[in-house]
């Protein structure tokens, strides 16, 4: 007997309301071309940090929080710029964050001091943060079932490109203006694409969808005060665990899950009177719950695999910054290529696809971890190139279409704070597998007479992997309880 094909609906099928805007995917061009840049700007610095030490006598603690102050105040308003999105109009609030993303470029690239440039990438990293929720919004807002997980799928396909090729961009730029200058242009090269994203926002992108305008307390003062507290003091000893050597530190994590316990019983009796921050019935939609906790433990195990592959190629074997980004391009034309095929086959696979995407994942990284400690040195370049190309083509097939099974059950009009809530987790799954990826590489490198790069790194990818891992485990017990449930109840959509 044949066992019937899982079908997911990705919601909206039903709308019988629903007019598609015909500027609806002339809209996402945008709303890709501003996110790819704010993206960007995460990885790309890093390729010129050497440049900037010593273009501006920058210390060690400046260094750090060039990279780490864009990630946190990026994580922080999140949340708030989502929420704020659904209930004031997500067009202002994008344009809003495009105009001072651009602004807070130019400041940058005109840096005069570290301090100067470590404050123009903290407003940098707020306006990355107001723009990102509306992007995951506007597409819930104007796309519906199949169309939406295509969306999604181009989406997805920008998270993997931007995030894997900005060392080689960097290198590229660093190369045509030279070191002394060419870290300035990193930034500068944003203004033109700023001010078209600008322009383009206002004529294509949606207005408010109603004309109700809250007031303050619609808008949960206390509850944006609570969440940004706690994500503060959750991501400080995770961008800073290199820079604060004391032990210390950690106690802002229970400080922070204090917090954060206050946050959910605060929300609990605002929704009483007026609309929370974050509605947490959310969080009792499986789906959104556990497509939650995999994307936190993705992205740990994601992005921290070109930290420590970067460093390996650029410290450890001596190659410029633009051979070492050359080397990690397979895993983004993967991902891209795999991202848009990904959101045709969500419907059709679910929670399966995005199962077979991590198993991929870690399949092509462990021989990754295999070749590192097998080939020579001289050839590393060369060896890896097919299995980041492997585990590329997995990424592309979790992001994109986990983000559409995220988000299925959550209404339009909730789709920014909830979008928020999720892009958040992917900020803090990122610090915290920098975090730990990181400490055990230099430690493995410390306890060596002579420095053990490719010892380093493959006992960096391990734990990569482990993040991956950890990862499938919940998306199979997600599959699991699907599967569990539709055989209880045929009848049931999962």
């Amino acid at each position: 007997m044949n066992t019937p094909r899982t079908v997911v609906q990705l919601g909206g099928e039903g709308d019988g309301d629903y007019a598609p805007d015909p500027r609806r995917w002339r809209a996402l061009a945008v709303c890709m071309l501003a996110g790819f840049i704010t993206l960007l700007d995460v990885s790309i610095v890093n390729v010129a940090l050497p440049s900037i030490r010593t273009a501006l006598d920058a210390s060690d603690g400046d260094i750090q929080w060039v990279l780490s102050g864009y990630a946190l105040t990026f994580g922080l308003v999140l949340v708030p710029a989502g929420r704020v999105g659904d209930a004031r109009g997500r067009r202002m609030m994008f344009m809003l964050g495009v105009a001072l993303f651009t602004a807070a470029s130019a400041l940058c690239g005109a840096a005069q001091s570290a301090v100067w440039l470590v404050l123009a990438r903290l407003i940098q990293g707020v306006a990355g943060g107001l723009l990102t929720p509306q992007v995951s919004a506007l597409i819930q807002q104007l796309f519906r079932g199949r169309e939406r997980a295509r969306a999604f799928g181009v989406f997805g396909s920008v998270i993997g490109i931007s995030t894997a090729v900005g060392p080689v961009l960097g290198g590229l730029i660093i190369n045509v203006f030279g070191a002394e200058h060419g870290w300035r242009w990193i930034f500068f090269v944003n203004l033109p694409i700023g001010i078209a994203a600008f322009v383009l926002a206002a004529r294509l992108l949606p207005g408010p969808e109603h004309e109700h305008r809250p007031c303050l307390r619609d808008l949960d003062p206390v509850g944006v005060m609570l969440l940004g507290a706690a994500v503060v003091l959750l991501m400080l000893p995770l961008v800073e665990e290199r820079q604060w050597h004391t032990a210390a530190k950690w106690l802002f994590v229970p400080a922070s899950a204090a917090l954060l316990a206050l946050f959910v019983a605060w929300e609990y009796r605002y929704r009483k009177r007026y609309t929370p921050l974050v509605d947490l019935d959310l969080f009792r939609e499986r789906s959104y719950a556990c497509g939650s906790l995999v994307m936190l433990c993705y992205f740990a195990g994601f992005t921290s695999i070109f930290f420590v592959l970067t460093l390996y190629l650029q410290s450890g074997l001596g190659d410029s910054a633009l051979v070492a980004g050359l080397a990690v391009t397979p895993f983004a034309l993967g991902s891209a290529a795999s991202a848009a095929v990904g959101g045709h086959l969500v419907a059709r696979y679910g929670h399966a696809l995005v199962a077979a995407g991590l198993l991929t994942v870690i399949c092509g990284l462990g021989v990754v971890v295999v070749l590192v400690g097998t080939v020579d040195p001289a050839v590393t370049e060369w060896a890896i190139l097919g299995p980041l190309l492997i585990a590329g083509l997995g990424s592309g097939l979790v992001i994109a279409p986990n983000q559409a099974l995220t988000l299925a059950s959550v209404p339009p009009r909730e789709a920014g704070s909830a979008g928020g809530v999720l892009q958040t987790g992917q900020r803090i799954g990122s610090a915290l597998g920098i975090a730990v990826v990181g400490s055990t590489f230099f430690s493995r490198l410390a306890s060596q007479a002579h420095p053990d790069w490719s010892g380093a790194l493959r006992l960096g990818l391990v734990v990569s992997i482990s993040f991956v891992v950890l990862a499938l485990a919940i998306a199979i017990g997600d599959l699991t309880q699907e599967r569990n449930r539709t055989a209880a109840d045929p009848d049931t959509k999962p």
